[in-house]
């Protein structure tokens, strides 16, 4: 995975891969692994992989 981190927001009603909803907040993007699922962070602790379909860049949300 790749050091550099993007600042992310899922989707409303988005899932994790367990099927739970998750927060929509702001998350970083850690990267994608090799079965397809984006890891998100809100913190050191709170990590999430998701469906990458349900990001949306907040760079692209700006300006």
């Amino acid at each position: 995975m790749s050091n550099n981190t993007r600042n992310v927001s899922v989707k409303p009603e988005t899932r994790n891969h367990k099927g739970f909803f998750i927060q929509d907040v702001e998350y970083q993007l850690m990267g994608v692994d090799e079965s397809g699922w984006a890891l998100i962070c809100l913190d050191d602790v709170s990590c999430h992989y998701v469906d990458p379909d349900n990001l949306e860049a907040l760079e692209d949300l700006v300006e």
